[in-house]
């Protein structure tokens, strides 16, 4: 088939049974969810995002996000909007350039509270959708990944959804699904410091 879209069939490491996925928007993790889904993996969403700038951004990406996930039928989970607290975490580090300062201690706060998500519903293992935007260092997002599940003696799955097509993957995907394509993380500070 012309359309078809082809998939890598994956398997969790260290034969875990089930996967959180921490997910920033519908276009980074579309992708991502078509080859867990492929590979029979049983996972559940994560919306972690109070970096995002206004409630009104924050409610399109996540409802659009919710739809996609009810299409598949993956279980999903808001983690409420407050960005305030996000605030008060990169406070001093405004002016940082992307993939800087900021952007770890950013991608920190929002995977160590994953992590405790994780733990309170007993996953073992999570990774997350932010590694597989062109826009962000693949290595930032995983050792803060990786860095957070130490602190609660879990794992921080670090494939590299870009590879083996997965960024044209989710190309398509978005392009089909028609998801509103944000041109930014959703922090401010990346908005207008182009």
């Amino acid at each position: 088939m012309k359309n078809e879209i082809i998939r890598p069939v994956l398997a969790l490491p260290n034969n875990y049974k089930s996967l959180l996925l921490h997910s920033c928007c519908a276009p980074c993790s579309c992708e991502i969810m078509g080859t867990l889904k492929l590979s029979s993996i049983d996972f559940t969403i994560f919306f972690f995002n109070p970096n995002i700038d206004t409630l009104d951004e924050y409610n399109l990406r996540k409802e659009e996000n919710k739809k996609f996930a009810l299409k598949l039928n993956i279980p999903f989970y808001d983690g409420d909007y407050n960005y305030q607290s996000w605030l008060n975490s990169v406070k001093g580090l405004e002016a940082e350039p992307e993939r800087g300062k900021r952007c770890t201690k950013c991608f920190s706060y929002r995977l160590e509270e994953t992590a405790k998500f994780a733990v309170k519903n007993r996953f073992k293992i999570f990774t997350s959708s932010l590694g597989i935007s062109r826009w962000k260092d693949f290595n930032q997002v995983c050792e803060c990944g990786t860095k957070a599940a130490s602190k609660y003696n879990l794992t921080y799955w670090n494939h590299n959804w870009r590879k083996k097509g997965g960024s044209e993957r989710m190309s398509t995907i978005s392009k089909k699904e028609n998801f509103y394509r944000q041109n930014y993380c959703g922090c401010s500070f990346a908005k207008y410091n182009k």
